[in-house]
């Protein structure tokens, strides 16, 4: 491993505990991290020095505490643990790679003398792509229920499966959930799984321990919905190619191609004999429900509803410069930008078995469509961008002030949306005196 020439810190730290008497290991998801070719997020250091110990040993560096039960500190931006099992010394570190989630995690690196401590064969469950947790699986349940998140977690990380005894506590003890678990730790959960390669692969395993009815009912429910005679895949199955063909450095966006045809549940219906989904963008209300009860921003909630809103709005070779002005204003008002809407577009073509993805010159003619309207008026173009105000209007027509003179602006907004020539004093005053209006 190079851990140590890439990192003086680490290297400091690790030489400090040893020459002070202590032990000290590379340990849990840098291990695995490396054993799987990846370059670690964070590279935490276990060690048989004591919290006190730490602070008197590195008063001098960026020291940080934090956490109770198994408290930790940060030196130098470094994490560094004290052993969790107090009460079996002379066991460490495997006495405290007992207490550790999974056995892929259960994992530490020696630096003295270069190998890997692998107590509960961690190494041999991740070339074999198994979930299990370490040595006590019910015990490592109760300690801590959100670890069942994880395991769909890091399932759909290694691409792997469970355990046999770990897939059916999981089944067992998913209403655990909703008693111990706090919302915010699912939705961090979440989010991380939004940055994986396939994020479909976290929803699929959350299905199969069931407890995808307990995060996500509104995606739960689609699961095995047919997708409809303009579709070659379940309602489901769509979903999860669409969000994975979103970026990952967009995690919201990919949470709203995951969720993006969730409504079609609702709107479900038999025409002639054909299922039908009329309307589905507008059926956003579990959707939103799910999204609230996970604790998720309101910002992020009006987002994703947005997303889900817009992303049947046609962009074709049909499209006239009227209806791309239109789609234009649509977006601004729901606070979206076009690049999302394209990427969803994008995205939504790409998850359809039954059709074939956009080609790159495709995608550039509808770009151009979209460009050509942007430069013909001002950025984010609304109703307040309109050459006369409500004063203005009052005093063509004489009126008072009231909400008459609204519905004019609006139908004003209206015909400069059509003809943006016709956004000027002269033609917009003409209009005003040709409108019928009921004062």
């Amino acid at each position: 491993m190079t851990l140590l020439k890439e990192n003086p810190d680490l290297r400091f730290i690790i030489d400090i505990l040893g020459k002070n008497g202590f032990q000290a290991y590379v340990a849990g998801g840098a291990v695995r991290d490396i054993l799987l070719k990846r370059k670690p997020d964070d590279i935490d250091i276990l060690t048989n020095a004591s919290i006190k110990e730490l602070i008197s040993l590195f008063g001098g560096q960026k020291l940080k505490t934090m956490g109770k039960t198994f408290p930790i500190c940060t030196i130098n931006g470094i994490e560094v643990s004290s052993g969790r099992a107090k009460s079996d010394p002379a066991n460490f570190p495997e006495s405290d790679l007992a207490q550790r989630d999974f056995t892929i995690n259960s994992m530490a690196w020696d630096p003295i003398s270069q190998k890997i401590i692998d107590p509960f064969n961690g190494k041999k469950d991740l070339e074999d792509a198994i979930i299990r947790f370490t040595k006590d699986p019910e015990k490592r349940i109760l300690e801590d229920p959100v670890r069942m998140i994880r395991a769909c977690r890091f399932a759909a990380l290694i691409r792997g499966s469970f355990s046999l005894s770990s897939l059916e506590l999981i089944m067992e003890g998913k209403e655990k959930i909703d008693k111990y678990v706090a919302k915010e730790r699912i939705l961090c959960e979440i989010m991380k799984a939004m940055a994986l390669k396939r994020p479909s692969l976290f929803f699929k395993a959350l299905k199969k321990t069931g407890l995808l009815s307990k995060i996500f009912p509104s995606l739960d429910r689609c699961h095995g919905l047919d997708g409809g005679p303009h579709h070659g895949e379940t309602v489901f199955e769509h979903c999860m190619l669409v969000g994975d063909a979103l970026p990952e450095n967009l995690p919201i966006l990919r949470l709203a191609g995951f969720l993006h045809d969730a409504g079609k549940f609702d709107a479900a219906k038999k025409t002639d004999g054909k299922l039908t989904f009329a309307n589905h963008e507008n059926h956003t209300g579990a959707v939103i429900q799910d999204l609230t009860k996970l604790r998720f921003p309101l910002k992020d909630i009006a987002y994703i509803t947005s997303l889900i809103n817009t992303h049947m709005r046609p962009l074709t070779d049909q499209t006239t410069p009227k209806a791309t002005r239109r789609l234009l204003f649509m977006l601004d008002k729901s606070g979206l930008d076009y690049k999302d809407f394209m990427r969803m577009r994008i995205a939504d073509k790409k998850g359809n078995l039954a059709k074939r993805p956009y080609t790159i010159s495709q995608i550039r003619f509808r770009l151009k469509k979209l460009f050509t309207e942007m430069a013909g008026q001002p950025s984010g173009f609304s109703i307040n961008n309109l050459e006369i105000n409500g004063n203005d209007i009052i005093q063509i027509l004489g009126l008072s002030p009231g909400p008459c003179v609204g519905k004019i602006k609006q139908q004003l907004f209206e015909i400069v949306l059509d003809n943006p020539l016709k956004n000027n004093v002269n033609d917009l005053k003409k209009i005003c005196l040709s409108l019928k209006i009921k004062k």
